[in-house]
């Protein structure tokens, strides 16, 4: 069953043709009279029915509205309308405007009949009848709408390549970046390049992981926000929109406990945003947690995050450390952490696409520090040995995978481990044994891992490897796969970081350091 509910129009209504015609004339009035168009809007509650209302834009689609640009990128919370504000958007744009094309792309089959079925189809049905006459269509087909009167068309799909789109709104990116990166590169490649520099993009999702086009995109985009830099129409306008901005998101706060931890936690993000949480929003967080994602911090900061970096702090369903590394971070594991006089151990990995990983660690009294990270791609060794010898640091050891141990076909004949050790004659190398399965590794560097302490800013690379070391997804059977995804690059930065793991549950990390002694006492009777 489908509620209807009538509301009062916000802007005059017209009283003659003239005045219609006027009115009609005016976006602003078109889209916020809510005497057009009409959305439907799911009940709260479960089995609450839907509900018809006319479409007046909200608190957040206001403020989108009103920063607007060529390219936008709106990194979000959940539910805050903006697929329905972009569904109406379009429509009202092909309507009232001669041939153009207007796209939506929605990350799979199943979303792009809803989007088009429940917002652009609906939206044009409940139109006044007067404006369908006037508006007829030439094509009704299950994902698009063409307008005979003016050759204009609405179309949702799970691509778009094909002819200019001069309104293009791709929806949830980062869920299509973490499950379908062919698909990703398909839009990027693709897609935005068919939207014209008069035209519009809307690229809009909650987070998915510190990896992918879209991560990439927002950081970009953020910077240069952040700079106040004059964006040109190819730049992207940077939109964040977090939970604490929805009127919405509130539950009277006699109800709900809510922890001294979890005020702490919004003290804290009260002082980096400049924003009030008040007791009612933070007790329907605090219940949103633990009724709708049983008490996973990592979920609420996906779906409801309070600042751009806390949405990207977690990574998608099947990263192999998602709950290590928030754990981590909980506990303050990731931190500054100041380079000590005390000797230094590597931990390595060479990958075979020519890829290589360090990470730079101290052992403080058996505290496993790590004061630094390296990666880079298409070198040979004697790049990290410069690399390693710019640093500075006095060496213990360096651990190599178990690979280094194998000799290579070429003109020298050579293992790894012994070209390194050409190169840096008197530093000592040791080869981590190999496992014979990868989840072995796995759980012992989630064992270590739980001890450790990372430099912030030093160690930000490697950080944000372990965070996106994820299984690979398989589009197939619709489920993560127990391989590593080596398509995001971050296998290499996980692997040198397990050698850590795998060395230190061996007994292999020995520390450098000299223990002070007391000297005796003289004897008195000498």
């Amino acid at each position: 069953m489908v509620k209807i509910v009538h509301d009062e129009p916000l802007l005059p209504l017209p009283t003659n043709a003239k005045e219609l015609e006027q009115c009609l004339a005016d976006p602003e009035w078109r889209l916020f009279s809510g005497c057009l168009y009409k959305i439907m809007v799911k009940g709260d509650d479960e089995g609450e029915e839907a509900m018809v209302m006319p479409f007046r834009p909200n608190r957040a689609q206001k403020r989108f509205l009103r920063r607007l640009w060529h390219r936008n990128l709106i990194l979000k919370a959940r539910q805050l309308g903006f697929t329905t504000l972009i569904a109406i958007l379009w429509l009202d744009h092909a309507l009232f405007n001669g041939n153009q094309r207007c796209g939506i792309i929605a990350q799979d089959r199943e979303a792009a009949e809803a989007i088009f079925q429940d917002k652009v189809k609906f939206g044009y049905d409940n139109l006044p009848a007067e404006l369908r006459e006037r508006f007829p269509l030439a094509r009704d087909s299950a994902i698009q709408l063409l307008f005979a009167h003016n050759n204009s068309s609405v179309r949702v799909a799970t691509s778009m390549r094909s002819g200019t789109i001069h309104r293009l709104h791709v929806s949830e990116f980062g869920k299509i970046c973490a499950k379908y990166p062919d698909k990703a590169a398909e839009v990027v490649t693709g897609s935005i390049p068919a939207v014209p520099t008069n035209g519009v993009l809307v690229i809009e999702s909650t987070a998915e992981g510190r990896e992918g086009e879209f991560y990439d995109m927002v950081q970009l985009s953020e910077k240069q926000h952040q700079s106040k830099k004059l964006l040109t129409p190819k730049d992207y306008r940077f939109h964040f929109y977090a939970w604490w901005q929805e009127p919405k998101y509130r539950l009277d706060s006699r109800t709900v406990e809510v922890g001294r931890d979890e005020h702490d936690y919004f003290d804290k993000i009260e002082a980096a945003m400049g924003c009030t949480i008040d007791p009612d929003q933070r007790a329907w967080y605090v219940a949103t947690k633990h009724a709708d994602f049983a008490g996973k911090e990592e979920r609420m900061w996906q779906e409801y995050p309070s600042t751009p970096a806390e949405a990207f702090q977690i990574s998608t369903e099947g990263n192999y450390y998602a709950k290590d590394m928030i754990a981590l971070r909980k506990r303050g594991g990731i931190t500054r952490v100041p380079v000590l006089d005390l000797p230094v151990n590597t931990f390595w990995d060479i990958g075979r696409s020519d890829g290589c990983a360090v990470w730079f660690h101290q052992d403080l009294r058996g505290e496993d520090r790590f004061i630094d990270y390296y990666e880079e791609h298409n070198e040979d060794l004697r790049h990290y040995v410069a690399m390693l010898r710019a640093k500075g640091y006095v060496f213990n050891k360096h651990f190599l995978p178990h690979d280094a141990d194998h000799k290579r076909l070429s003109d020298t004949n050579k293992s790894t481990k012994q070209m390194l050790q050409g190169l840096m004659p008197g530093e000592k190398f040791s080869v981590v044994p190999r496992i014979t399965e990868l989840i072995t590794g796995i759980q012992q560097t989630r064992k270590h891992m739980k001890g450790v302490f990372m430099d912030e800013r030093a160690c930000a690379g490697g950080i944000a490897r372990l965070e996106g070391y994820r299984k690979k997804f398989s589009r197939a059977e619709n489920r993560f796969l127990d391989d590593p995804d080596k398509s995001n690059g971050c296998t290499e930065g996980a692997d040198a970081f397990r050698q850590y793991a795998q060395a230190k549950e061996l007994g292999m990390i020995t520390s450098n350091e000299t223990s002070y002694q007391e000297a005796p006492p003289p004897d008195w009777r000498t």
